[in-house]
């Protein structure tokens, strides 16, 4: 996976959104220079989530980015999606990529260097890391360190996206640790002004 695809991740969070604020605010947040979406839906059933997957990835094709799903490699193939984000209590990456193919991209969710390890023998395309600050979604996350997130990106090859609080106030905080972006969650999704929060994250150095 191309680096600057990850640089400003997107992983949605709809809360009571209309479906149309929805969609607006993800092609708005785009605009402003998010460079890949992933689809994050828990509480949705099967046809809800694969109405909305192919809602979004009309918006997202219309820019030419990225699109991937969160767990659900059913959904993920029956849109062809980009690819899928598992976490640790989902199917085996190496199961997931004989299900889904050499073409397509699967990130995982690391905490450790071990876990990071594992994902790329397993044949991962990148790693989440995280969650790097404390967070206001609905997900169980659990904290880590600079440092851990600065042994994950010098021990394995796979690009590293680090996620979890991360805001415009906080940012700065992870430029030196080799990530390759960010993933933002409640910043862009609960901005008034996705557009303009998205343009100001995009136009921090990570370096």
């Amino acid at each position: 996976m191309n680096k600057s695809e990850l640089s400003l991740y997107l992983v949605t969070d709809r809360g009571n959104l209309s479906e149309q604020d929805f969609l607006t605010k993800i092609e708005q947040a785009i605009l402003g220079g998010v460079t890949c979406v992933q689809l994050r839906e828990k509480e949705l059933s099967s046809r809800a989530f694969y109405e909305v997957a192919l809602q979004v990835k009309a918006v997202t094709d219309r820019y030419h980015i990225p699109f991937l799903i969160n767990d659900r490699l059913d959904i993920a193939l029956a849109v062809n999606a980009s690819g899928v984000h598992l976490g640790q209590s989902d199917l085996p990456v190496a199961v997931a990529r004989h299900l889904l193919g050499s073409d397509k991209l699967i990130g995982i969710s690391a905490k450790t260097v071990a876990q990071a390890l594992a994902a790329q023998a397993g044949g991962a395309d990148y790693l989440g890391v995280g969650a790097m600050f404390p967070t206001t979604t609905k997900v169980i996350t659990q904290e880590i360190t600079r440092e851990t997130l600065m042994a994950i990106t010098e021990t394995v090859k796979l690009p590293v996206v680090a996620i979890g609080g991360i805001s415009k106030a906080n940012r700065h905080q992870l430029i030196g640790t080799g990530i390759a972006g960010i993933a933002v969650v409640s910043a862009i999704m609960r901005a008034s002004h996705p557009r303009n929060v998205a343009a100001e994250l995009s136009q921090i150095p990570l370096f």
